[in-house]
């Protein structure tokens, strides 16, 4: 056999057979399929492969003390790298079915790999690591022996590396936690991952945060403490790291619009949600109008009832993780926000990075309801209508406004928006920015800081707030008057909600939606703010906003209002008739008649008690207030309110900054008309009157000039005859006794 460099044989050339058998000469390929086949049979042959392979390793460690010169300059000889490769290809084939003679072959590559990686050449280390892989897959040797290893090879610089050893980590560990989740081995492997993250060295920390971030959006390691080693990765003192774990954060929970989409897919679910339409309103978009108005009513009521299914559909998905955030899951979020606020105070990043900062600390402050008290004053000073980037920023500012946030801290910030915003000199894309981002404001906000300025004291110590409740004594009075001064100022008073009003009347289409969106929210939050002719007829006229701190707390089954109006309104006037009865007997049952009112309680049929059917009753009669206020919002009634989400939907939804613009549809001109017109003409042919397309027929008779040649029966032509006599007679006389008079021309 010939040998190159010292007595190792080529890979091209083919193994001799052992003694005893014929004397065939079997190439690597063949040689490694019989191994496999017949193990015990071919022991001579594997321990001829494994001496070779120690003796190409040798040999190849001697060229690297040597700095060895080949033909094609510095480097090591590739007839010696290709040996190598070739030999340990086979021995990681083959290693499964000699456990005992290659039991320290995996050690063996994996040290060659640890040790001498930077100084391989590219070719002989991707072949190395591809074996390395084949053990691995083969469970001859563990991910969490060589987990270290692969993290190590990516930050050598090799892109095939580099996607090689990324793309084994991943489905590895996916592959792992397929049938059954190991808590203790994750915990082991999760542990070499966060102190690379850790690490100073940016490289490599850079491919831990890019791991653990693959494995979190696909739902491999899905727990807390992946989330929360990545919300930390933004505090990370290299900026390339800090950058990436901002854009994974913020571009992680994709936007969802309110507006109504035309995904049909929502539409074809098995499980569709339960859709509750007025028979009226059917009918109407059907039946009446012409054929152009009831095309749009049909259309309305297509949007509106996406607009319904998707409202349920995304009400049944509470429970799930369809706004879910890897936010969630922070442990100490106030912690976390107050960190990210003074490095961005401090930092002196690119404009990007900053905005990315301030939307993460807006994100967390809204989800998690954070006190801020230093975030406003900060992100007041950029309120500008020439800042760049403006709308994202007062995004981020509607994102962190919440109720548990005193009004007097944002109404600073809130007046600054008016006024650099909302004005007649202002351009009207700016006053419809500023008027959306009021109503936003002012739907997640407390309107009042205090119901009773004499009663709520506010002090702020170290960015806590404190509130505390004084009864009217001179103690706490004076207390108060140490602690802090009270406050009975409104975030929204009524000269400036009415001045924002009057821009209804504006000729900027945008601008008068924006002002009519602001009136139609405080209808429903405090009509009392507004003028007579703009509270129109508001559900609940003795509305007012909630004061700071103020909780709504049930005390009956959510829901039972809407069973009780019901039935008050099926029993009205069989009560009254009932009443009626018994006052013609007594005068004494007329007044008591008179000065009853109606008390909001259940029927005393069921003592407080609902049954299942009661239950059943109010979904249903939940799902009609929903369809009517969907028919509303889409000009098909006008019977329905605005309804008012809560703070728990308001901060669990991210902010769009795209809703804060004006998306209105300007006017065509003639021009663009005319060339929709012809679009929607392209299949149709020339137009021909309807005489000319007769004229130009070719066939046969028409059927009414076949029904006037039909041979009529004897008996209607007699008839036929007879009734043509008479009329002419009758035609006859009444000519004569006409008065035809003189001609008045001649």
């Amino acid at each position: 056999m010939s040998s190159h460099g010292g007595g190792v044989p080529s890979a091209a050339e083919s193994l001799p057979p052992s003694s005893g058998r014929s004397s065939e000469k079997l190439s690597l390929p063949s040689l490694q399929s019989k191994m496999k086949c017949d193990p015990e049979g071919y022991e001579s042959e594997l321990l001829l492969l494994r001496s070779q392979f120690q003796s190409s390793l040798e040999l190849f460690r001697e060229q690297a003390k040597m700095s060895f010169t080949s033909v094609s300059g510095f480097g090591f000889d590739s007839t010696v790298a290709k040996d190598l490769s070739d030999r340990v290809m086979i021995l990681s084939h083959v290693t499964p079915f000699y456990p005992q003679h290659l039991a320290d072959f995996p050690k063996q590559l994996a040290d060659l790999l640890s040790d001498a990686a930077r100084s391989l050449p590219s070719g002989l280390r991707c072949d190395l690591t591809r074996s390395l892989i084949l053990l691995l897959n083969r469970k001859v040797i563990d991910i969490g022996e060589t987990l270290s290893l692969f993290m190590e090879l990516q930050t050598l610089g090799d892109k095939v590396l580099k996607k090689l050893a990324f793309d084994h980590v991943v489905h590895s560990i996916k592959r792992m936690n397929q049938k059954h989740k190991n808590e203790a081995k994750n915990r082991a492997l999760q542990n070499v991952m966060f102190r690379d993250l850790n690490q100073e060295d940016e490289a490599r920390a850079k491919i831990a945060l890019v791991t653990l971030c693959e494995l979190h959006r696909r739902k491999v390691w899905f727990d807390d403490r992946t989330a929360n080693a990545i919300c930390r990765a933004s505090l990370h003192p290299a900026p390339r790291i800090m950058i990436a774990a901002l854009s994974f954060l913020l571009d992680y929970e994709k936007i969802e619009n309110d507006e109504d989409s035309d995904d049909s897919s929502s539409d074809d679910e098995s499980a569709s949600p339960q859709v509750v339409l007025n028979k009226h309103t059917i009918y109407k978009a059907s039946h009446q109008g012409t054929t152009a108005s009831k095309k749009k009513k049909k259309l309305k009521l297509q949007r509106a009832m996406r607009s319904l299914k998707k409202q349920q559909r995304r009400s049944s998905e509470k429970g799930t993780n369809s706004q879910y955030s890897p936010l969630n899951h922070l442990i100490d979020p106030q912690g976390f926000a107050e960190s990210l606020l003074s490095r961005l105070q401090t930092c002196n990043e690119r404009f990007e990075v900053k905005m990315m900062m301030l939307k993460l600390i807006a994100r967390t402050a809204g989800l998690h309801r954070l006190i801020l008290l230093k975030f406003y004053p900060f992100v007041q000073k950029y309120i500008q209508p020439h800042q760049r980037d403006v709308i994202n920023l007062i995004a981020a500012v509607v994102q962190a406004c919440h109720d548990m946030v005193p009004p007097d801290a944002v109404e600073p910030l809130f007046k600054q928006i008016v006024n650099q915003f909302v004005h007649d000199r202002s351009r009207p894309e700016a006053i419809t920015v500023g008027l959306n981002a009021v109503r936003e404001i002012c739907m997640r906000m407390p309107l009042v800081t205090s119901e009773f300025s004499s009663s709520v004291k506010i002090s702020v110590f170290n960015d806590l707030c404190l509130i505390e409740i004084y009864h009217a004594t001179p103690m706490r009075a004076g207390l108060a008057s140490m602690i802090g001064q009270p406050f009975d100022e409104k975030l929204m008073n009524e000269d400036l909600l009415q001045d924002l009003a009057l821009y209804k009347k504006s000729h900027e289409k945008a601008v008068s939606v924006a002002a009519r969106s602001l009136i139609t929210l405080f209808r429903e939050v405090c009509p009392s703010l507004l003028v007579k002719k703009d509270r129109g007829r508001p559900v609940d006229p003795t509305a007012r906003p909630k004061a700071y701190g103020e909780v709504d707390v049930a005390t009956d089954v959510i829901g039972a209002e809407l069973l009780l109006e019901n039935s008050s309104k099926k029993r009205k006037f069989s009560d009254f008739n009932d009443q009626l009865m018994a006052g013609d007997t007594s005068l004494r049952a007329l007044k008591k008649m008179a000065g009853t009112t109606t008390v909001n309680s259940l029927p005393e049929s069921t003592d407080g008690i609902l049954s299942n059917e009661d239950f059943q009753r109010i979904k249903e009669l939940k799902a009609k207030k929903e369809a009517e206020r969907a028919m509303a919002q889409h000009g098909l009634s006008t019977s329905a309110g605005f309804k008012v989400r809560n703070s728990d939907e308001l901060s669990t939804k991210r902010v769009d900054a795209a809703t804060l613009e004006a998306h209105v549809r300007k006017k065509m001109s003639k021009d663009e008309r005319l060339a929709m017109v012809k679009e929607g003409r392209e299949d149709r042919g020339k137009y021909q009157a309807r005489a000319a397309v007769k004229q130009k027929k070719t066939g046969g008779l028409s059927n009414k000039q076949k029904e006037h040649k039909k041979k009529m029966p004897l008996a209607a032509k007699r008839n036929k005859v007879t009734r043509t006599r008479i009329e002419k007679k009758k035609k006859n006389a009444r000519a004569g006794k006409q008065f035809r008079g003189r001609k008045a021309w001649k």
